[in-house]
C-alpha cells in the first residue's frame, strides 16, 4: 500500500483530533498533524525552487531574509543545489 500524501495525512490527523477521547490521543493527533504539515511545507518549498523561485521570494513568505529561508530549509537547499535550475537560481540569488 502506497503511503498517504501529506494532505491526506493532515486530514486524517484532523479527524483523529476531533474524535480523540483523551489528552494523549489529541497529542498524538497533533504530532501527526505537525509532521504531515512539515512534510507538505518542505515539498512545496522544493517545488517552488524547482519552478524558479528564489530564496529571497521564499523567505518573504515567512518574513525571513534569504539567508533565514536557506537556514530553515537547509535540507531542501542541499537537495536542489544539484539540479540545473537550482544552479541558475543560485546565481540569481547571489545578485539579489
Amino acid at each position: 500500500m502506497a503511503p498517504k500524501s501529506p494532505a491526506k495525512r493532515i486530514l486524517a490527523a484532523l479527524n483523529a483530533l476531533d474524535i480523540a477521547s483523551g489528552p494523549i490521543g489529541r497529542l498524538e493527533a497533533v504530532r501527526d498533524l505537525r509532521e504531515a504539515a512539515e512534510e507538505l511545507e518542505t515539498a512545496q518549498v522544493e517545488a517552488a525552487r524547482k519552478a524558479g523561485a528564489t530564496w529571497h521570494e521564499i523567505g518573504a513568505c515567512y518574513g525571513l531574509t534569504k539567508q533565514g529561508a536557506q537556514q530553515r530549509f537547509r535540507d531542501v537547499r542541499n537537495e536542489t543545489k544539484t539540479t540545473p535550475a537550482a544552479s541558475k537560481n543560485k546565481k540569481t540569488d547571489q545578485l539579489a
